[in-house]
């Protein structure tokens, strides 16, 4: 479950980033860019502790 969830968040990201402007970025973009990753990384965290 933890690497579906991983390939997800990654797919996420990086769609926000292909949609990113050069310019202005809506702080919306930036709130949500920031909460994928978080989440991203916890899911990685659960996932190496799970090996162990």
């Amino acid at each position: 479950m933890s690497r579906e969830q991983i390939e997800q968040l990654e797919r996420e990201i990086a769609d926000l980033k292909a949609r990113w402007p050069a310019h202005s970025v809506k702080p919306a973009m930036w709130q949500r860019l920031e909460e994928l990753e978080e989440a991203l990384e916890k899911v990685r965290n659960e996932e190496k502790d799970n090996a162990r």
